[in-house]
């Protein structure tokens, strides 16, 4: 019977660059800056890194389908390196890769990097997914936005539990404000604005009901991490962490298909959170926790999967909102750098951007948005739409 990953494999270094609008930036640039402060804080050099995985999602405006301009771009010698894509839970899937290729014993010490370059579509939002989705999801899906996949997911959330559109936005404005919070005290954050809940209200409306302040930032970066047997991890650092779980869990398109889901929750996240709680140990999520990183695509994304999670009870995350549970002081931090929300949004770079805040947290090495003494971390990497998704749900700890 199967294992898992539990204890492993260890992270002894991440990088990450600034998010935004990096006009002035190559993508060969951003991967290099990532991969310069994860080769730093690994204490390596670039000849002991046995193999790499890169994520990126968009083919058209960034490096390509093959893995070439990454090699190219760090000039690696001669070792195998690989391209992997999964929607906006690309990142996740990289470091997927290497994690399961050291635990193998396939290699000693492996690179997981993404990045993307989305202000050079010269759009606004993402691109449209119609056509990524294949063919024969055209007839579901052919006029699908992620805008309006997760607004019905705000509609029939705040339908099932009794909550007016009004009372719905302004549990959602909460979320919103306490990302824009956090984002103010990361350096490399895309969005610096400190905003209130009448902001939020007052902002342009999307996909009803979600608003312009509901809706994660689109942005250019790169982020990285380099991964080792944990048995060897100290031999690098003495502050590694460790990885306790890590699991996907891909729809097969039933909750499209068919009238069994009825649009309040994502199944796939639910699905690999109780995997990765089996298989690191975690009894009791809500106590056993002590920060976490979600897809906070939008803030209904961010609202629902605590409950998905099984942090919040059902229907009852809006207790949690509204009494601090998840701010940078409360009992749950989440979104600690701002999120998706404000950190932004480079889909082949954001699963690897959660894990590098929570590497920098466990570690102590925070400043001013470090919370009191962490112990295990949790990422929430989501791709696709609320009724077809991919989810990666990674926990880990810095004690073996």
């Amino acid at each position: 019977m199967a294992e898992g990953i539990k204890d492993k494999v260890a992270i002894i270094g991440t990088g990450c660059t600034k998010f935004g609008e990096l006009w002035n930036k190559s993508e060969s640039d951003l991967i290099l800056e990532a991969f310069l402060e994860a080769l730093d804080n690994a204490n390596i050099e670039k000849k002991d890194i046995d193999a790499a995985w890169f994520s990126s999602c968009f083919d058209e405006v960034n490096v390509g389908k093959s893995s070439l301009p990454l090699a190219n771009a760090l000039k690696l010698p001669f070792i195998p390196v690989s391209r992997v894509e999964n929607f906006c839970a690309s990142g996740t899937e990289s470091f997927r890769a290497a994690c399961y290729a050291v635990a193998s014993g396939a290699c000693d010490v492996a690179l997981a990097i993404g990045s993307e370059k989305l202000k050079d579509i010269g759009y606004a939002g993402l691109p449209d997914f119609g056509t990524a989705l294949g063919t024969e999801n055209r007839l579901t899906s052919s006029n699908l936005t992620a805008p309006g996949s997760f607004a019905m997911l705000a509609n029939s959330y705040f339908n099932k539990y009794n909550l007016t559109e009004e009372a719905g936005r302004n549990i959602l404005a909460h979320i919103s404000v306490k990302s824009h919070q956090n984002g103010i005290l990361s350096p490399k954050s895309h969005l610096k604005k400190k905003i209130t809940v009448e902001d939020v209200l007052k902002a342009p409306v999307i996909a009803r009901p979600l608003g312009l302040f509901d809706c994660c930032g689109v942005s250019d970066g790169a982020a990285c991490a380099i991964i080792v047997p944990a048995d060897k991890a100290k031999d690098y650092r003495k502050d590694p962490i460790y990885v306790k779980a890590l699991q996907i869990s891909v729809s097969p398109g039933e909750e499209a298909g068919y009238q069994g889901w009825d649009g309040t929750y994502i199944p796939t996240t639910v699905i690999a959170a109780e995997r990765a709680y089996r298989e690191a140990g975690i009894k009791n999520p809500r106590k056993d926790i002590d920060l976490i990183q979600v897809h906070d695509c939008f803030s209904i994304t961010e609202m629902v999967t605590y409950e998905d999670l099984m942090i919040s009870e059902r229907g009852k995350s809006r207790e949690d909102i509204e009494s601090g549970f998840f701010e940078l002081d409360g009992k749950m931090p989440c979104q600690t750098d701002g999120g998706l929300k404000c950190f932004g949004h480079p889909i082949g770079a954001s699963g690897l951007r959660m894990i590098y805040e929570i590497f920098k947290q466990l570690q102590g090495n925070a400043d001013k948005r470090q919370i009191n003494n962490p112990h295990i971390g949790l990422t929430h990497n989501l791709g696709g739409f609320s009724n077809t998704s991919i989810v990666s749900v990674a926990i880990f700890g810095n004690k073996l």
